[in-house]
């Protein structure tokens, strides 16, 4: 039987849109009626859990049909002993093989700092999403830039995890991860900052392999869809009594093409 695709949203750095980015391609393959289940991996701040559970309880508020994931929340210990984190990657790779058993598609959304569970989920990922604010001091985690030529000195400490994720891989005879980036809450007006990491990004993506991507803009109205558990998806329809507006359906555009980027289907149903 073939097993699911195991997606990893990642990045050693919080606030870039992990735990939104999750829960659209969730939704997405949901209305595709594919099977689906999504972890969080960062049980402590549980955005992605408290995500869901807003969508639950707005369902049963409203008495609609939502569709929602098997959903797992893992709470990683604070300075385990060996013992216990050997306890705890046993664990946690036999529920990925059962989700991926199970599902077409495991959704893994990871907390902006590393540790031995975010390492293993890196190395299971088939493909690995790494959204990005679109500035320097967010950059430093991809690469260390030369301030006065405004290169590529080298890369930073997280794409380092990656690559060492990726030579494990190699050595379980697994296909190479497929890596993006996504250039997420950009502005709307081209800046040269803008171009700027842009042309670092393409830089980089050669020199450790990954493809960089236009993300999300920057939309107030993720902040609104969050607390009642939507996503852009979910809007326009009678179901979720939230009207469609141009904002919504850019971003939904934004949505496709990130999709379409990294090779799923991107036909949309209302």
């Amino acid at each position: 039987m073939p097993k699911g695709k195991i997606i990893v949203i990642g990045n050693e750095k919080g606030g870039t849109g992990k735990s939104t980015l999750a829960m659209h391609l969730i939704m997405w393959f949901l209305r595709r009626k594919k099977l689906v289940a999504s972890m969080d991996l960062d049980g402590r701040q549980g955005t992605l859990t408290h995500y869901i559970q807003n969508r639950a309880s707005y369902s049963a508020a409203h008495g609609i049909d939502l569709e929602l994931p098997e959903h797992l929340t893992v709470t990683v210990r604070e300075n385990p002993t060996e013992e216990e984190r050997r306890t705890d990657e046993a664990a946690f790779t036999d529920q990925l093989e059962r989700l991926q058993a199970e599902n077409d598609f495991v959704i893994i959304d990871t907390p902006g700092a590393d540790g031995y569970l975010f390492r293993l989920a890196h190395v299971a990922a088939d493909i690995l999403i790494t959204p990005l604010n679109d500035s320097l001091i967010d950059l430093d985690v991809l690469a260390k830039v030369e301030p006065e030529t405004l290169t590529i000195k080298s890369p930073g400490h997280y794409a380092q995890t990656v690559w060492q994720a990726r030579q494990k891989r190699a050595a379980l005879k697994k296909p190479q991860t497929r890596w993006f980036v996504l250039r997420n809450r950009v502005m709307h007006v081209s800046t040269r900052n803008e171009k700027l990491i842009w042309r670092l990004l393409e830089a980089l993506g050669k020199r450790v392999n990954f493809t960089p991507l236009p993300g999300l803009g920057e939309r107030i109205i993720f902040r609104e869809l969050f607390l009642k558990g939507l996503t852009l998806l979910d809007v326009g329809s009678v179901r979720s009594g939230v009207a469609l507006s141009m904002p919504h359906v850019a971003a939904r555009q934004e949505l496709r093409s990130i999709l379409q980027a990294i090779g799923e289907d991107t036909s949309f149903e209302s």
